[in-house]
């Protein structure tokens, strides 16, 4: 590939992220920014301080954002490495790919954790919860993830939430997938720590992951980090110390771009118009694949705005790279399956995709199912 004639945008990405991004968050990537600038450091505050404004219904004093370098996952080490003690033990509500990556990665870092699995379509059993948190008192956290995009599963975090809180435990929520895209606040899920990225719903390009936390649950973090690099509480007190710098290098570009997409999800109308146009691209997806002979996995009452499985076609010749292929080169890309016993693809409605960027698609997957010509 000569990669001084990259053509820009070929296609549409119907991914959970990263996503397709706007022509005026993509625009405000033609500066360079110096790390220790005031200019810059300015940018990243502006930025912190409107996370915590989305995270709260009321003045924001309570919570503070921690922005970390590298993708979602990062972020997601970054708490669970700093805020389980050493004598803490986690535990961890698994219901696809993504809450048993938090258990891997409490198993790598040597913590004490326990899981506590449900099948990949079904959400975390709240009384199973109790149970668990009533015959382990030993258990100080708590954590799962908001929209599990292995299936497409919205997860009932408000009632979790509320029994963690019950058991008087620490509620670590990844809402990876969810944060900027669905209503919530860290009050209404009973969280003390949230983590997105921002390459998510609030629509910016990778670079780097935030955490919001309550300042509380933040400073009792203190030198509990089993990571140099990835120390959210050394990182927080940094950014709050020195006016916004960061610890290490930071994605500037990537940090200049989130700042615009946070304008922009403003002048869409805030959190909830963006979340009824997610709603409105899955249900036009949903409807028109199933005219097109495609089921879902998941049922509807269990569906997230943020992505959807569909069983793939049980014809023998067909191939999902194939499809893949033909629907990219129509310009439309979407995502393999994750889940474990079955086979499925996904389709992302989240990113700068409209009604009638769902309606092209469904015209390209109709034009593309080889098996039925």
């Amino acid at each position: 590939m000569d990669l001084r004639h990259i053509p820009d945008n070929p296609y549409l990405l119907l991914t959970p992220g990263p996503l397709s991004t706007s022509k005026r968050v993509r625009a405000a990537l033609f500066r360079d920014w110096c790390t220790w600038d005031d200019d810059y450091n300015g940018i990243v505050q502006l930025v912190r301080a409107s996370l915590a404004r989305l995270a709260t219904e009321e003045a924001a004093s309570d919570i503070s954002a921690v922005l970390m370098q590298g993708s979602g996952t990062f972020s997601v080490e970054a708490t669970i490495g700093t805020a389980v003690p050493e004598h803490g033990v986690l535990l961890v509500l698994a219901n696809g790919a993504y809450g048993r990556r938090i258990a891997q990665i409490a198993a790598r870092l040597h913590l004490n954790h326990l899981l506590l699995e449900s099948p990949e379509t079904a959400p975390p059993d709240p009384e199973r919860l109790r149970q668990t948190l009533a015959a382990n008192p030993a258990i100080s956290h708590v954590a799962v993830v908001h929209c599990e995009t292995t299936t497409g599963m919205l997860n009932p975090v408000a009632a979790i939430g509320e029994i963690v809180k019950e058991y008087g435990k620490v509620f670590i929520v990844d809402a990876m997938s969810s944060f900027g895209g669905l209503p919530m606040t860290l009050d209404a899920i009973h969280a003390d720590f949230l983590i997105s990225s921002a390459n998510k719903c609030i629509q910016g390009i990778p670079g780097f992951g935030f955490v919001l936390a309550r300042r509380a649950a933040l400073e009792a973090c203190a030198g509990q980090a089993r990571s140099l690099s990835l120390d959210l509480h050394s990182q927080w007190k940094e950014m709050e110390d020195k006016g916004g710098k960061w610890r290490y290098t930071s994605p500037t570009h990537a940090v200049r771009a989130f700042a615009e997409a946070l304008a922009e999800l403003e002048d869409e109308g805030g959190v909830p118009a963006r979340h009824a146009r997610y709603v409105e691209n899955q249900r036009l997806l949903v409807e028109g694949m199933a005219g097109l002979g495609f089921t879902p996995l998941l049922a509807r009452p269990l569906q997230s705005p943020v992505i959807t499985a569909f069983l793939s076609p049980t014809h023998p010749t067909y191939d999902f790279r194939r499809f893949y292929d033909l629907l990219k080169a129509r310009g439309y890309v979407i995502y393999p399956g994750k889940v474990s016993d079955a086979d499925t693809f996904r389709i992302g409605t989240i990113g700068h995709v409209f009604s009638d960027d769902v309606l092209g698609l469904l015209a390209a997957v109709s034009a593309s199912m080889y098996w039925q010509m």
